[in-house]
């Protein structure tokens, strides 16, 4: 039992380091009005590694099931330490309000020797006013 114990910490303070650089988007929630058809979020997907990563972008109700959305660009490479802006355009779908999940995942490039897929979503409710 004192083995095991020992090895768990030893783990958690051999990840602290991974966690406290952890990929970012901002920002993390949004409200949005709109008069048209769709609604239109701009988030900044940020890079902290060391090393550039390979990004796309989804897009997903409540329930994690893909939606239709329009985003610009929704893949690409995103150098060390570096954010860029995305414009993520969600339809109402006929609905007066719309809730989604804009996340941002990082790929891993081949024959790197870390191989962690990455997800961080945020949470965005549309609002379509007449």
């Amino acid at each position: 039992m004192t083995h095991a114990r020992t090895l768990a910490t030893a783990l958690a303070v051999g990840l602290m380091p991974i966690a406290a650089v952890a990929q970012s988007m901002s920002p993390m929630r949004g409200e949005v009005n709109s008069f048209t058809d769709a609604f239109a979020v701009r988030v900044f997907p940020a890079n902290p590694y060391d090393q550039k990563i390979r990004v796309e972008i989804h897009v997903y109700d409540q329930d994690f099931q893909p939606v239709e959305a329009r985003i610009s660009p929704s893949v690409f490479q995103l150098a060390s330490q570096a954010s860029r802006p995305v414009l993520v355009v969600v339809p109402f779908a006929g609905a007066a309000e719309r809730k989604v999940r804009i996340c941002t995942e990082s790929i891993p490039f081949p024959n790197q020797q870390t191989q962690i897929k990455a997800q961080i979503c945020g949470k965005f409710f549309g609002h379509r006013k007449s």
